[in-house]
């Protein structure tokens, strides 16, 4: 296989007149601290002409853009609320006991200051709205030859996006979500489900609570929960631990106290080179400290697990003010990590 030309090429590589003429619009229509970046999208522009790209792949590189600049646009002025993406089946009537949890989730999470992201469409879509309120919800549209239509309560809202590809709308489910709350549904639940499970075990997603809510009595996600023992577990196609990423439920309570509780010392996480920056709402006792140390130093490539009271230089300030857990994760350990962070939240 030939290797992927991804690398960006540098300005000093491009053609003379070409390299000037891009640093002009960009300083021009693009100033600010970001100059570097949009730079290069124009030199991938500029690659696109000279490989020859053809129409039809130009159209899905320009709708993409497209669809993601304006759902990019529409999320950032909520940016700083906690959101949960919720899934299920758009064939689920309104009075069948699923559609009813769901709308009561999404009634508790919402009274918690949570927001809601719904596929927009009928069944536990429209549920979730119901629950959570126009105003606490977005719309997450896909176009459709068939089955879906945007439900009453966000139709025509400033928070519903439409949406041609699947694969950008899955990114912005992520993206933008804080938990992923999954109800009974057919292939697209199950699809989203997997996804967003997939991500946190290959680490290509930041830790998030994973639950899935039945009505009360309910089998769907138990069964699919013994599946998951007895053709992937059992197999070794997962690893024990994996099964720390989810959460099963028949309580809507149960299922809203989970995810409230991931971040209830938890604020978030990413890497500094080789190094995993949890940072906390609040600070930990060194006794907790080095009790996490000693309970996780299975996942530590070296060294320890080191409590700060303030930002990395290389995070520039953000989150200024917010301690920090610092480790050399081994990138390899997702339903470990999932359990040391319930060990941040469980601690007093």
């Amino acid at each position: 296989m030939m290797p992927q030309d991804t690398t960006p090429e540098p300005m000093s590589n491009t053609v003379p007149s070409r390299a000037h003429a891009i640093r002009q619009f960009v300083e021009t229509f693009c100033s600010g601290p970001d100059e570097g970046i949009y730079s290069e999208m124009l030199v991938s522009v500029c690659r696109l002409a000279k490989d020859g790209c053809g129409r039809g792949d130009l159209k899905i590189l320009n709708r993409t853009l497209k669809e993601l600049r304006y759902a990019f646009k529409v999320f950032d002025r909520w940016r700083e609320v906690y959101k949960v993406s919720i899934f299920g089946s758009s064939r689920t009537a309104e009075d069948h006991p699923q559609y009813l949890q769901a709308v009561k989730f999404a009634q508790l999470i919402e009274k918690l200051g949570w927001m809601v992201i719904t596929g927009a469409g009928d069944g536990i879509m429209r549920a979730g709205h119901d629950g959570a309120t126009r105003e606490a919800s977005f719309g997450v549209a896909i176009s459709l030859p068939f089955e879906q239509s945007t439900n009453t309560i966000i139709a025509d809202d400033e928070k519903l996006i439409n949406f041609k590809y699947f694969f950008t709308r899955k990114l912005v489910f992520v993206k933008e979500a804080h938990a992923i709350v999954l109800f009974p549904g057919g292939f697209g639940t199950q699809d989203e489900g997997y996804e967003a499970l997939t991500l946190l075990q290959t680490g290509k997603a930041n830790p998030l609570p994973v639950v899935m809510v039945d009505e009360p009595g309910g089998t769907y996600w138990t069964s699919w929960c013994d599946y998951t023992k007895s053709e992937l577990l059992r197999t070794g196609m997962i690893s024990p631990d994996d099964m720390n990423l989810f959460y099963i439920t028949d309580s809507a309570e149960a299922g809203v106290k989970e995810v409230i509780q991931f971040y209830r010392r938890y604020h978030s996480s990413r890497f500094v080179r080789d190094e995993l920056v949890i940072r906390l709402k609040t600070p930990l006792s060194d006794a907790t400290v080095e009790r996490l140390n000693d309970d996780f130093a299975d996942i530590l490539v070296d060294g320890r697990i080191v409590h700060r009271p303030d930002a990395l230089p290389a995070e520039k300030g953000e989150y200024s003010g917010l301690a920090r857990l610092v480790l050399h994760y081994d990138r390899r350990s997702p339903g470990r990590l999932r359990l040391l962070i319930n060990a941040i939240n469980d601690a007093e």
